[in-house]
């Protein structure tokens, strides 16, 4: 029994040693990694604090960039546009105003006016004369002569007052009153900007290619910037993120061709490329290390892979195969692509 044993023993530390020794490095002429499919999420969420007016998708529909997904009650932001609107309006009504000056008819008046202040003033100098001539007579007295020169005075004040009103007429308002009439207005105009982008952020839209993945709230339901309203996922680009060994990063390069399989679809194919590399170790290693266990130490891999038929999932696992002797040139810099790599 003891032969019997000791063969046993070693054909199943031979099995062990195999298998570990095969595990995650397959032939010497490809890499063979095992993972799980990853995508990128996104939680989407209104810009604005209202109430749900409606759900337009639900889980497991696909939307396109730019599909209208929910929108909010827009009663009380299409009010405040139209205030704004109104402001602006009337800004710009003053701004016109001033810049057009004067009317032709209120020149007219301030010449008119200047016209009988001179009529008026010369009236005053020939009464005052003549009351002066009939004073050194003894004609009248000092009190007729005060009152005389009073009505004079006053004359020559209204025509003074007459061109100067006459000559604001015809500058115009002034500059100064001029620019901040169009400062208030470009502040309106921003204000009305503004009220209308409020009430655009009341539509939600997918902002790319997805999966709604959660639909979290109902119509109805008060919600905030804070609230997401959708998770959708990312189609595309998706990967397996699997580990690599140490031992094997000296020939992994990004870009190098891979398929991909899982046990889902055992006999179906993906076609795919290494995407991303980590440049560090998945665990922090210990300060010293051994030649043994620097081999044990494992690094990151993306491997993105086409989805022409919908059948990978989030989650699901997967095997990897890289062949080494598919490696892309140094000099070819370009990224592959689900085309660039000849279909699925």
């Amino acid at each position: 029994m003891r032969p019997l044993v000791i063969a046993l023993v070693v054909v199943v530390a031979g099995g062990i040693w195999w298998l570990l020794g095969t595990r995650g490095n397959g032939p010497s002429d490809r890499l063979v990694l095992y993972g799980n499919v990853d995508i990128r999420e996104a939680d989407l969420a209104f810009a604005n604090s209202e109430h749900v007016e409606q759900l337009l998708v639900r889980e497991g529909d696909r939307v396109h960039k730019g599909q209208l997904l929910a929108t909010l009650h827009t009663e009380r932001m299409a009010a405040e546009v139209a205030i704004a609107a109104a402001r602006v309006a009337a800004q710009r009504a003053i701004v016109a105003r001033l810049e057009a000056g004067s009317r032709p008819e209120e020149i007219r008046r301030g010449r008119d006016e200047v016209a009988a202040a001179e009529a008026r003033l010369d009236d005053a100098q020939r009464i005052h004369r003549r009351t002066a001539q009939l004073y050194q007579r003894n004609a009248v007295s000092k009190q007729v002569l005060d009152s005389a020169r009073t009505a004079l005075d006053v004359a020559q004040a209204e025509l003074r007052a007459s061109q100067e009103t006459l000559a604001l007429l015809e500058a115009g308002p002034r500059q100064e009153d001029i620019d901040e009439a169009r400062a208030m207005l470009a502040a309106n105009e921003a204000q009305l900007a503004l009220a209308r982008e409020v009430l655009e952020d009341a539509s939600l839209y997918a902002p790319f290619d997805g999966i709604i993945r959660d639909r979290i709230v109902e119509p109805g339901e008060m919600v905030s910037p804070q609230t997401p309203i959708f998770t959708l996922a990312l189609t595309d680009p998706l990967w397996v993120r699997a580990y690599a060994p140490e031992s094997s990063l000296g020939r992994l390069r990004p870009g190098m061709a891979a398929s991909v399989s899982t046990d889902s679809y055992p006999d179906t194919s993906y076609r795919g490329w290494v995407g991303y590399v980590s440049p560090t170790a998945e665990f922090t290693p210990k300060s010293v290390e051994t030649p043994e266990l620097r081999t044990r130490l494992v690094y990151q891999v993306r491997v993105h892979v086409c989805n022409p038929n919908d059948e990978l999932r989030l989650g699901m696992p997967a095997t990897v195969t890289i062949p080494f002797d598919g490696s892309r040139s140094e000099g070819d810099r370009r990224i592959p692509t689900c085309t660039s790599q000849g279909g699925d």
